[in-house]
């Protein structure tokens, strides 16, 4: 059964596209083997190259004010979601402070609040990208959703999380686990929950506290299904062409004419994974 949040994401999609406020990205899809058999998705950008993906000076904030255009609902006074502009998937949706609260800074129990009303309503795989460094394209606030269905896998590497969560796989077989934490949720996606969860991670990769550090002290991704939370360390946000944010992680990689395909086949994606992790 569709949620009312969802339906009503689709409707603005089909507005919002007739009206040109929506521009979806027309991509080409290919898949990598990953180590132990993991796949990814790379997805190889065929559309000009919108905006947000280009390194080219200080941007407007295109949130403050957002188009309304794009406005799937308020999520009480502090946040609101609406579509993100330049889609991949249908009905990928930006969870906003209405507010000016900058993308480096802590996420806050508001935050986790509104996340947890909309994941209530419509579920899916959540991520976040803390800054530049970790693949962030805009300084103003903002958590995305991608929307699953019942039974639908959360993303093409579910079961590493998984893993990871279980504690099945260390960072003694897997390199990346140093720059990586993957906590299991065995409960209902509560605020409290999640932040104090959100804070243990940050607090076990030394990125610090909100009591003793005005913002994080480093990049980093955050992704969160209903069975897992993980976060990873960034130190840089891309390599050999490729920019890389939480996605990536999730197993979704973009390419563009700058990026060398050639390379990733050759060298395997957890290579281009690990490299923006490592110093």
């Amino acid at each position: 059964m569709t949620s009312e949040l969802l339906q009503k994401a689709m409707e603005v999609t089909v507005a919002a596209t007739a009206s040109g406020a929506l521009v979806p990205l027309d991509t080409s899809l290919t898949h990598l083997m990953g180590d132990a058999g993991s796949r990814f998705e790379l997805r190889h950008l065929l559309s000009a190259t919108p905006k947000h993906l280009r390194s080219s000076g200080p941007k407007p904030n295109p949130f403050l004010p957002w188009d309304h255009r794009l406005e799937v609902d308020r999520i009480g006074e502090s946040h609101v979601v609406i579509l993100n502009k330049y889609p991949v998937q249908t009905t990928h949706m930006l969870l906003i402070t209405q507010d000016w609260q900058p993308q480096t800074g802590w996420l806050s129990i508001e935050d986790w609040r509104s996340l947890a009303r909309v994941d209530a309503m419509t579920t899916g795989l959540w991520f976040f990208n803390s800054g530049p460094d970790a693949g962030a394209s805009q300084p103003h606030r903002h958590l995305q959703l991608l929307p699953r269905s019942a039974g639908e896998r959360i993303c093409a590497r579910d079961d590493w999380f998984q893993r990871c969560a279980e504690g099945t796989t260390t960072s003694a077989q897997d390199p990346l686990l140093r720059s990586a934490r993957v906590a299991p949720i065995r409960s209902t996606l509560t605020a409290k929950t999640l932040y104090q969860l959100y804070l243990a991670l940050a607090a076990d990769l030394g990125l610090g506290h909100p009591t003793t550090d005005d913002c994080p002290r480093g990049a980093y991704n955050l992704l969160l299904s209903r069975q897992w939370m993980a976060m990873v360390r960034r130190e840089r946000e891309g390599i050999r062409g490729f920019s890389v944010n939480a996605l990536g992680f999730a197993g979704s990689l973009l390419s563009t004419e700058a990026s060398d395909r050639e390379w990733i086949q050759r060298s395997g994606p957890e290579a281009l994974l690990r490299a923006v992790v490592q110093a």
